[in-house]
């Protein structure tokens, strides 16, 4: 018996071994995946809805139902690209990292189209006409963005199935969204006129098209550099009727998953509403576009600081405990800052506090931003070692769902605060409504994050059940599986890939 599991353990360890050893050129491809997508994503997410209400004026009632139907399909549609990418023979390159080659072009050009047309174009199209191609362009960003990510997501499942290699992985796609949301920073610092405080079409429309070239061009270079490890061999078979439903179902009787995919949908929503409603505190709470710019650099800093110990910490703590201290610190921050705005600070004084306090809150998010993919992996591989069924694509694609729900929340939050504000009155921004709701923008702006981030908390420490301990437990067992899968030719690995 003894002899017996000796050699069990002998042949997972040469599964393991088989399938990790990543370099440095490894976990830069993979950053680079994100990279790009975020760069599109934090366009569009940092700069339309700011363009809607100031540039084409459009109701934030449209703007919320809008969103609400965009996201809500974009939800629906992640599971169907699932399976997708779960039934499609993989070419010899791998199963997911193609579709980075294959979106690349129309995912740049998505973006681009969504802030067109400029000028004269505008008046010309209408009311009727703009929210129409408004609907049109957004939800056609999200449907390729969606053949984007959940390939990509799927990726780091067969990258590497060694748990370190993972949570490293998790890290450098971290930093690769982080940097992704950096471009877009350079836009809102130039996005109005001083004095006149309109937006300035010529310079924010010529940033967004480099952004779009720069996506296109790091996307593929995340094809070239990406190498899969670990392939089904069960291809162009016929799935059994309602295999997907028992795959979701699978999926959502799965505590640690469901769990961690809340957490990533209020983190999302987080930090969408602030990424969106930041930009109309600054200009009229505070009069400072440059917060901006600055706010962001604070809230991802921590990443860079954080990334040399973050690896220390988990073997320490655990991914769960350390998590989910983060997502309380953050709620925090926000919390303390909505308590000081109920002071008698000076504007000028309060921004400078607010600015400190983002760069606390930067540092609770940073943890579960950089750990939340790695949270998300070992989730599915329990999923997978209970149910000894492999569909990575569908379980992840159920993961983004709960993070387009995330965007829904965000969307609801941001456009029901303008509504309540007044913001747009007859089909104009309303100077006074904003100058009697100011404070407004300042309450909202904390108290919505602060709850968010608080749910996330409660949900990682008490609801996310992998421990450290169980983490372990689950590393062992997804190596002996991955080594009986092999024996029975169900995957290759390693070497036994073409291409």
């Amino acid at each position: 018996m003894e002899v017996e599991k000796k050699e069990v353990n002998a042949k997972s360890a040469d599964v393991i071994a088989a399938t990790s050893g990543l370099q440095g050129k490894d976990y830069f491809g993979y950053a680079l995946g994100d990279f790009a997508g975020c760069m599109a994503f934090a366009t569009v997410t940092t700069l339309l809805q700011r363009f809607y209400t100031d540039v084409w004026h459009l109701s934030p009632l449209f703007i919320l139902f809008m969103f609400m139907f965009a996201r809500i399909w974009d939800a629906i549609n992640d599971p169907i690209m699932g399976r997708i990418v779960d039934i499609k023979r993989p070419s010899k390159n791998g199963r997911y990292k193609v579709w980075m080659k294959y979106v690349s072009i129309p995912l740049a050009l998505s973006v681009v189209l969504m802030f067109l047309p400029w000028g004269s174009l505008v008046e010309a199209m209408g009311s009727v006409g703009i929210m129409v191609y408004a609907t049109v362009t957004y939800v056609a960003f999200g449907m390729i963005y969606t053949m984007h990510q959940i390939p990509y997501g799927s990726l780091a499942s067969v990258v590497t199935t060694d748990v370190k290699e993972r949570n490293k992985l998790s890290v450098f796609r971290s930093i690769g969204a982080a940097l992704g949301n950096i471009p877009v920073l350079a836009i809102t610092f130039i996005w109005t006129d001083k004095e006149t405080k309109t937006v300035q079409y010529t310079p924010v429309i010529i940033g967004i098209a480099i952004i779009a070239v720069l996506v296109a061009i790091l996307l593929f270079l995340a094809y070239k550099l990406n190498k899969e490890r670990v392939v089904s061999k069960k291809v162009g078979e016929k799935a059994p009727k309602g295999e997907t439903f028992r795959i979701v179902k699978n999926l959502l009787k799965n505590r640690s998953f469901l769990a961690v995919s809340f957490a990533g949908m209020m983190l999302l929503a987080g930090q969408m509403f602030t990424q969106s409603f930041y930009t109309y505190l600054f200009t009229y709470k505070f009069g400072a576009d440059w917060m901006n710019m600055v706010s962001m650099a604070l809230t991802y800093l921590p990443m860079v600081i954080l990334m040399p110990f973050m690896g220390k910490l988990i073997r320490k703590f655990g991914k769960k405990a350390v998590c989910a201290f983060g997502s309380f610190l953050a709620a925090f921050a926000n919390l303390a800052l909505f308590g000081l705005g109920l002071l008698s600070i000076p504007a000028n004084v309060l921004s400078y506090i607010f600015l400190v306090f983002c760069l606390i809150s930067g540092f609770g998010l940073s943890i579960i931003t950089l750990e939340v993919w790695a949270l998300a992996t070992d989730a599915i591989d329990d999923v997978e070692v209970k149910t000894g069924t492999r569909n990575d694509g569908s379980a992840y694609s159920v993961f983004m769902f709960f993070r387009k729900f995330g965007q829904v929340i965000a969307a609801v939050a941001v456009n029901s605060a303008l509504l309540g504000i007044g913001y747009i009155q007859n089909g104009q921004i309303s100077e006074q409504a904003i100058s009697s709701n100011v404070d407004m923008f300042y309450y909202l702006a904390t108290i919505i994050p602060a709850a968010m981030f608080g749910i996330m908390g409660i949900v990682m420490a008490f609801l996310y059940g992998l421990s450290k301990k169980k983490t372990e437990e689950l590393q062992e067992a997804k190596a002996e599986m991955l080594a009986k899968q092999v024996e029975n030719n169900e995957i290759a690995i390693g070497s036994e890939i073409e291409g």
